[in-house]
């Protein structure tokens, strides 16, 4: 008895590493393991918001008279292991009093399959109109990077499907992170029926930083201005945010504008992206600059004998043609992206 002992636990650390401990893993038929649920660690940075109120309390009623049926996905992770699917049940098991938790332990992940399988599990078991617009934004970017990704393993979340045999599964074509090589935008809009301008936003979105993606959740943001806002540095996004955060402003499209467009190339000075933000700036009275014509463009178009006046009428209607084109494409542009 004492060999074969040995020969699992030589096993065990085979797999999971030197630093297993049989006393804290122990396999299960299904392939499942029983960790600590004190030994497990969040997903860093997980995207999407945890259950709280009505719906905590029903899961863990259910953990309490029924235990946890699904067991959660990790991975190893120093002396640890990382919640890759299963935040919520976790939390909950914590507050139904349980000490561990069953778990599917993946091994060799990139960091685009972890990604994939904590956006996607989610997705199983959630409704994308249900989501918050930062964590569509998480979504949306996380499969567009897969279609677009050569080499991410086709067949992981059909392994997961099978290992966690969770209900209310999304079927496996769709479900697969990779299919046909076609254009990754139109892919991910047929996916959640939108259509490729809502997903090019959304793939701007994901580039903000975390506050300020939660400033859109809250409204402080409007959806097209986090584009604007998307194409900001690091560093000016964190002026942004601390400004909105210190007040109570709200940005729209037209502060965003004139956000990217004072950042463009340079750092944003703090009591510029102030007058911006707070609305002081559009108030204040702008006389258009001065501009003369150059002799050789007036020559161009004009002939020698034609007076001050007709020029300037010319150059005033043609003036008026051009806003007036400008201001019918931009209302064809807005009933496009809307």
């Amino acid at each position: 008895m004492k060999v074969n002992r040995e020969k699992k636990t030589a096993t065990f650390a085979s797999i999971f590493g030197e630093d297993y401990d049989p006393n804290e893993v122990i396999e299960k038929d299904n392939g499942s393991v029983k960790l600590k649920l004190d030994e497990l660690v969040p997903f860093k940075d997980h995207p999407f918001k945890l259950y709280v109120g009505d719906r905590l309390n029903d899961m863990v009623e259910s953990i309490k008279n029924l235990g946890v049926i699904v067991p959660i996905v990790v991975r190893k992770k120093g002396l640890r292991h990382e919640i890759l699917s299963g935040h919520n049940r976790v939390n909950a098991a914590k507050e139904a009093g349980l000490k561990d938790i069953l778990a599917i332990i993946k091994e060799g992940l990139t960091e685009e399959e972890a990604i994939l399988i904590v956006t996607e599990t989610n997705m199983m078991q959630r409704s994308f109109t249900d989501l918050l617009h930062s964590e569509r934004a998480t979504v949306i970017s996380t499969r567009h990077n897969a279609i677009k990704k050569q080499g991410v393993r086709t067949d992981l979340l059909k392994e997961i499907e099978k290992l966690s045999k969770a209900p209310n599964l999304a079927d496996i074509e769709t479900s697969c992170p990779v299919g046909t090589k076609l254009d990754s935008k139109s892919e991910v809009g047929k996916k959640y029926d939108l259509s490729s301008r809502s997903v090019a936003r959304y793939l701007r979105i994901s580039k903000l930083n975390t506050p300020l993606k939660e400033l859109i959740d809250e409204g402080k943001i409007a959806m097209r201005a986090g584009v604007d806002l998307s194409y900001l540095s690091e560093e000016n996004q964190e002026i942004v945010e601390a400004i909105i955060s210190e007040n109570t402003f709200k940005v729209d499209m037209k502060k965003a504008s004139a956000l990217r467009v004072s950042a463009k190339n340079r750092k944003l000075r703090w009591e510029k992206a102030v007058s911006i933000i707070s609305g002081e700036w559009a108030k204040k009275p702008r006389k258009p600059a001065e501009v003369k014509v150059k002799r050789e463009i007036i020559s161009k178009y004009f002939k020698a004998k034609e007076s001050t006046k007709t020029i300037e009428n010319v150059i005033e209607k043609a003036l008026e043609m051009y806003f007036a084109k400008e201001k019918d494409l931009g209302v064809e542009e807005e009933e496009v992206l809307e």
